[in-house]
């Protein structure tokens, strides 16, 4: 067993954890943090998106020892239902979710992939590197790592456009 310490959703957690275990397994088995899924276990689908230091993971391809005191927010640290994150109000307005399994994942990345296109990161739709613009391109690109079974795919863009403050008829 090794201390690992992290800060989650703003919460220090000390931690006495097996060095194998990844941090999918630590917020959901050991900080009792069950909105971040287990989907493939595999990086492939994107269910266990989360932010760890302003950057999304799939946090089932990745270690807790490797994240030692880095802040790290899972779709409990984004809003409450009191007080919803706004990408979570426009996943409510849009529909942006059906069965729901992969919404805290897919929340939690189009949150981080609205930090990327506003901080200029190129992606491999974008087509001026000097320029990085909202477009419904550049988002479906950004996303295509969170599968969405139940294909909401039309009302999670207009989700992230929405929180973006992009008008499209």
């Amino acid at each position: 067993m090794v201390a690992v310490e992290l800060n989650v959703n703003g919460r220090e957690a000390h931690l006495q954890l097996d060095p194998r275990t990844t941090l999918l397994d630590t917020l959901r088995e050991h900080l009792h943090l069950t909105g971040t899924k287990k989907g493939c276990d595999h990086g492939q689908c994107g269910a266990c998106t989360v932010i760890v230091e302003g950057r999304r993971i799939n946090s089932c391809l990745t270690l807790a020892v490797m994240h030692q005191g880095d802040k790290v927010t899972t779709i409990e640290g984004l809003g409450t239902p009191e007080r919803l994150h706004p990408m979570q109000r426009a996943f409510v307005t849009h529909d942006g979710y059906q069965c729901g399994y992969c919404t805290p994942g897919q929340i939690c990345s189009a949150v981080a992939v609205l930090e990327e296109i506003e901080a200029g990161i190129p992606s491999h739709a974008t087509d001026d590197l000097e320029k990085v613009a909202f477009s419904d391109a550049e988002v479906r690109e950004r996303m295509s790592g969170n599968i969405c079974r139940c294909a909401a795919y039309p009302n999670i863009i207009a989700a992230i456009r929405d929180v973006a403050g992009e008008d499209k008829a």
